[in-house]
């Protein structure tokens, strides 16, 4: 069944089960968060900035039953040591994982900087420490049929449209926009891909993408420039819809039974940039097979972790 217009009313109760969301002291991961845990669910949030975490963990908790769980585990997708310790951890607090969420996400900084192991820092955080924490906790997700859910954007769908083999870290030419683009880009492909991969190998666990259409959240203020911010302003109060919102195509993606792998799931109304979620389309590009395959190569020696499902 083709989902057009979910809302929460369908969410059902998620009793005994364990969602690990990245970025879910803010945005649009804290809305989706609070969500779950009022349907009962267990969290683990995986967060680099452990004073607003535990803040949002302690908000969480009031909400909770008081049978279900919220931890919090500090991970800085910017550093990949910092991603295995944190996937360490979550080994050892969760006997099973019935979705990964990979949420977080920097916008537009306004200079080339560079992640802890010299990735740009979109595509290093975005993308490359996701990968390698999907694949260090993957095991635990297909012990439980569960779901791998990538938040990509509607960004993917602009600028280059590819991935800068050559240049993935943009030593040339670096606008922040266009590496912006590129790493949702890559989001939606590691995501397609990895639901091709797990229905080829007979695995229950599916692989979802969905985006947020734009939604207020601090992703437009702590990551771009004043200038950047500046210019979103207007469109933060005019057009952008709540964060509450922005996380319904999370919640679809985590647990609805009529989601379909590889599917990519968010606003559907006003050029996908808000209204009612249901199943959206991704560009040619981010199905390309040959050019998810170098993705996946080139991620793979990035952080040195090869893996398969």
């Amino acid at each position: 069944m083709t989902i057009r217009n979910w809302t929460p009313e369908r969410l059902a109760l998620q009793t005994g089960k364990t969602f690990v969301i990245t970025g879910a002291n803010s945005g649009i991961g804290f809305r989706a968060s609070k969500r779950l845990v009022q349907a009962d669910a267990n969290l683990i949030l995986l967060c680099r900035n452990m004073d607003k975490a535990v803040k949002a963990a302690d908000e969480l908790r009031d909400l909770a039953s008081g049978e279900n769980t919220v931890d919090v585990i500090e991970m800085d997708l910017a550093n990949l040591g910092s991603v295995r310790d944190a996937a360490d951890a979550v080994l050892s607090a969760a006997p099973k994982i019935d979705a990964l969420i990979n949420n977080a996400g920097i916008m537009f900084p306004p200079r080339r900087t560079l992640t802890d192991d010299g990735f740009e820092l979109q595509f290093g955080v975005n993308h490359l420490g996701h990968f390698l924490l999907t694949g260090l906790l993957k095991d635990r997700v297909l012990e439980s049929d569960g779901r791998f859910v990538t938040v990509s954007s509607l960004a993917h769908k602009v600028g280059l449209r590819r991935i800068r083999f050559n240049d993935p870290h943009w030593q040339s030419g670096y606008q922040a926009t266009l590496a912006y683009s590129q790493s949702k880009l890559a989001n939606a492909m590691f995501g397609y891909e990895l639901n091709r991969r797990l229905e080829a190998s007979g695995a229950a666990s599916r692989s979802y993408i969905c985006h947020p259409g734009y939604s207020a959240t601090n992703l437009q203020s702590t990551g771009p420039g004043r200038l950047a911010t500046l210019m979103m302003a207007p469109a933060n109060l005019l057009i952008a819809q709540s964060a509450d919102r922005g996380g319904w195509p999370i919640l679809l993606s985590a647990t609805d039974p009529d989601a379909v792998g590889g599917g990519y799931y968010g606003p559907r109304q006003f050029r996908e940039l808000r209204g009612a979620v249901g199943a959206c389309g991704m560009i040619g590009p981010a199905k390309d097979a040959a050019a998810a395959a170098k993705l996946w190569a080139l991620s793979e020696q990035a952080v040195d972790l090869t893996w398969s499902v």
